[in-house]
């Protein structure tokens, strides 16, 4: 490892695959077991919590004594040990010979954290001597050098706030998404989900599906889309999509007019990261969905509750069946802090005056559903008045010219955009309001009153 990628890995900052600790202590023996027990990472002896390098003295005397934690651990753990920069570097592979335990017990490494265990917890995840979870097998059917999209690399660093010289491949390996097989490099799965220019050429689990109902049930569909641009592009456009199609109103009480969405959209967010994060992408049977009624709005992925969470922790622990994609989301925007989604769809829901989330889910399914709610009087006034007069300038504007695009709807009554023109045209002509004459391109508006 060279001064460059030790800078990288401590860039990264502690995360499921790398502790920071200024020397070692009581609780290394932890941290061994606890990386051993899930996908193997790094300590890093000599950097302290804040990723400083403070350094340490390494000799023999030191390698010695970190071998001999290792191996009192029960069953004993292989190390590799590395000095770079003062820095002593343990790589912990994941163990074939699991649980491991130390005089304190059995840990494991959950985020950023390495938690207690019972034996039984550990063996009830059913990971069998050397299987690895979907997200972290390698992926033998994906062309690196064909179908890696460098775009989507560089635009991960930069939501990562990550800064490197380092080579492609090493940035991958240091992501701990690509591993080497048979001599050559290949991308694990959440590599590929993450960073390929179409997943679902690979994955047939990859897409997120979005629909939008008329009314209370899927009697009649007003809008569909299917996203597969990765993690991070599929969760960007299933929120975007969602924005564009709920109610929106206006808060007119300063001097600046503030839309204020039916829903508040870190609920939103959570909602959807929950669901492409905990997706079981191994059953290929079902997609994550983002269904949005006239009074809800219902977020579900397959892949129920993972075995080792038991139905009354639920909300109080975070279990993961996707760690390799966990961690890397972790690093970006859309994540603030690991197993706190729940309770920020809670706070903001109930700061937005709304009934708190439902969430239904067995071993097979989970799903999340926001609740519109009933609105006070002041707000529903505010926002059907507001939904009127937009509708009738957009009748007034197909009145006077029936070619008009949506761009152009959107500059003649101004106050809405393009997107917000889609929605009330697709709402106006579920309602009968409007209809469309002739083809998208060539064809005409017809007011129907």
């Amino acid at each position: 490892m060279t001064k460059k990628e030790l800078d990288f890995l401590i860039a990264e900052g502690e995360g499921l695959f790398l502790e920071f600790k200024q020397k070692p202590d009581k609780s290394l023996s932890r941290e061994m077991v606890a990386l051993a027990n899930a996908s193997g990472g790094k300590i890093l002896l000599g950097v302290a919590d804040a990723g400083k390098i403070v350094g340490l003295d390494v000799d023999n005397q030191l390698r010695s004594r970190l071998q001999d934690v290792a191996r009192n651990c029960d069953p004993p753990i292989p190390i590799e040990l590395l000095e770079v920069d003062k820095v002593m570097i343990i790589e912990i592979a994941e163990s074939r010979d699991k649980p491991h335990s130390c005089s304190d017990g059995f840990f494991m490494r959950i985020g950023a954290n390495s938690q207690k265990l019972s034996r039984d917890e550990i063996f009830s995840m059913g990971i069998q001597s050397g299987r690895l979870r979907f997200d972290e097998q390698v992926c033998d059917e994906f062309d690196l050098d064909e179908a890696l999209d460098v775009e989507k690399v560089h635009s991960y660093l930069e939501q990562a706030g990550l800064e490197t010289e380092l080579p492609l491949n090493e940035v991958l390996a240091n992501l701990d998404v690509l591993k080497q097989r048979d001599e050559r490099p290949r991308l694990t799965n959440a590599g590929v989900l993450t960073f390929a220019k179409s997943p679902v050429d690979i994955i047939k689990s990859a897409p997120v599906v979005c629909a939008v109902y008329q009314g209370y049930d899927k009697a009649k569909i007003l809008d569909r889309k299917i996203f597969s641009e990765g993690i991070l592009g599929n969760i960007k456009a299933a929120v975007a999509y969602i924005l564009q199609h709920i109610d929106v109103r206006y808060d007119i009480s300063s001097l600046e007019r503030v839309e204020v969405p039916q829903y508040p959209e870190t609920a939103l967010r959570e909602a959807v990261v929950n669901a492409v994060m905990h997706r079981d992408y191994s059953d290929a049977s079902g997609d994550v969905m983002v269904e949005i009624f006239r009074d809800r709005i219902t977020v579900s992925n397959p892949g129920g509750l993972v075995s080792w969470l038991r139905r009354e922790d639920f909300g109080k622990y975070s279990r993961t069946r996707n760690r390799l994609l966990a961690s890397l989301l972790m690093r970006t925007p859309y994540v603030e802090k690991m197993g706190t989604g729940i309770l920020r769809i809670s706070k903001a829901l109930k700061a937005a005056g709304l009934p708190p989330a439902e969430f239904h889910f067995d071993e097979h399914n989970f799903a999340i559903t926001l609740l519109a709610g009933v609105t006070d009087g002041t707000t529903q006034k505010t926002t059907q008045k507001t939904t009127q007069k937009t509708t009738q300038k957009i009748l007034e504007a197909l009145r006077s010219h029936p070619e008009s695009g949506r761009d152009e709807i959107a500059k003649r009554i101004g106050g809405i955009t393009e997107d917000g023109v889609k929605y009330h045209l697709t709402k106006m002509k579920a309602e009968g309001l409007i209809r469309r004459v002739g083809p998208d391109k060539g064809g005409h508006w017809e007011v129907c009153q």
